[in-house]
């Protein structure tokens, strides 16, 4: 920690947010230009502190007053970094961000305080708390990304914290290892009206392979977007995005994902784009699908290619409505026509897509998957050609992608 005539930079920070404070924080200075306002203001104030600070000096804990009254403080280093995808906090100076599908630590000066008003900054204009009484709380940040916490008593050796970014640029499909004729037959796919669902386990990049699909999307129809907490940002120009809402303190007022769909259902869309199906919004989702709303998309969470239909199936019963696994199987059959599997690997690799497969009918009635394209080194290569039809005009008949 710097020192400089006696001066502690902790306590010279502590007492500008007391004067902040006392002079009514930065509410006044709402409105455009805020942020600058803010800076300009907290400059002001460290000057009548410490009028004889080094330029240098005082323009660094200028920028740590300015995080941690406009920002998330000691984080926003690692929020403006475009390399960092993962933000972690696993109690008090115990950080860790993800860098190229790599974990670090980090050296982050937090106490448990400061974490939690870190994470209530950024939930109290959500109309969300965190407390022992509602010890769990998930948010979306301005600029998207995701935060998770987590506070005692339920995280033992103090609050845990994630944040999960995306990047404010379009991901390739190439970044996947997705090239020439895998790359092609998933473009044709989307514009074709194929239902695909992207699987994958956690932080194997499904939300953003789901994005990068998403380019293929004609910009002349109507989108709407279903996720839990917002992370997909299409580029087409008629898009409806829709977020659920969790209840308030009172347990009143949430809007699950499932309203949401049926919600969808009634706004005219030409595909639907549900974020991930994590419960019995599958059921919801594969009756939308089952109505003529070809090309949607959806991404679930699997450990591999031939467990995704099975997952699905299990949200599916999730719903509770008593359907008989045949009836659903039915169902699961006649609204997805591929799976796109991506994983998740360590160091240049990064994430990749390793098979798609397309959804077929065995002799007992029952679904599955049937390998179209499947790894053999670092090539995703065709290995059978599809026989699903295109639901839609646009998509190539032969060339390119079959095998």
């Amino acid at each position: 920690m710097t020192v400089t005539n006696g001066v502690d930079d902790r306590a010279l920070k502590a007492r500008v947010h007391r004067r902040l404070i006392a002079a009514g924080g930065v509410v006044e200075l709402d409105g455009p230009g805020r942020d600058l306002a803010v800076r300009a203001h907290l400059a002001e104030l460290l000057r009548d502190e410490a009028p004889l600070l080094a330029g240098a000096r005082h323009e660094r804990l200028l920028c740590e007053l300015t995080d941690e009254v406009s920002g998330l403080g000691a984080l926003e280093p690692f929020l403006a970094d475009p390399e960092v995808t993962e933000v972690m906090l696993n109690g008090p100076q115990l950080a860790f961000v993800e860098r190229a599908g790599r974990l670090e630590r980090v050296a982050v000066e937090l106490d448990e305080a400061a974490i939690v008003r870190l994470v209530e900054r950024v939930i109290a204009p959500l109309g969300l708390r965190i407390d022992r009484a509602s010890p769990m709380v998930d948010a979306r940040l301005a600029d998207g990304s995701r935060l998770h916490a987590v506070i005692p008593p339920l995280a033992v050796d103090g609050p845990a914290v994630t944040i999960r970014r995306f990047g404010a640029r379009a991901v390739p499909l190439e970044s996947f290892g997705l090239e020439g004729a895998a790359a092609t037959f998933l473009h044709d796919a989307v514009t074709a009206g194929w239902n695909l669902l992207v699987a994958g386990g956690t932080s194997a990049g499904k939300t953003t392979l789901l994005n990068a699909l998403s380019a293929a999307i004609p910009t002349g129809e109507r989108v709407v977007t279903i996720e839990e907490t917002a992370e997909l940002r299409l580029r087409q120009p008629h898009v409806v995005r829709l977020e659920a809402r969790p209840p308030n303190a009172e347990g009143a007022g949430g809007v699950s994902v499932r309203e949401l769909v049926r919600a969808a259902l009634r706004m005219r869309p030409d595909r639907i784009v549900v974020g991930e199906v994590r419960g019995g919004e599958a059921l919801d989702m594969l009756q939308a699908l089952n109505t003529g709303h070809d090309g949607s998309l959806s991404t679930v969470h699997a450990n591999g290619l031939t467990d995704a239909l099975p997952r699905v199936e299990t949200l599916v019963l999730m719903a509770g409505i008593g359907l008989p696994l045949a009836a659903v199987r039915a169902q699961l059959a006649a609204a997805l026509d591929a799976v796109v599997f991506v994983t998740r690997h360590a160091g240049q690799v990064g994430r990749r897509v390793e098979a798609i497969g397309e959804v077929v009918i065995d002799t007992q009635g029952r679904p599955g998957l049937r390998a179209l394209f499947a790894r053999r080194g670092d090539a995703l290569e065709a290995v059978a050609a599809p026989t699903r039809p295109w639901r839609r005009p646009g998509g190539r008949t032969g060339g390119g992608w079959r095998c």
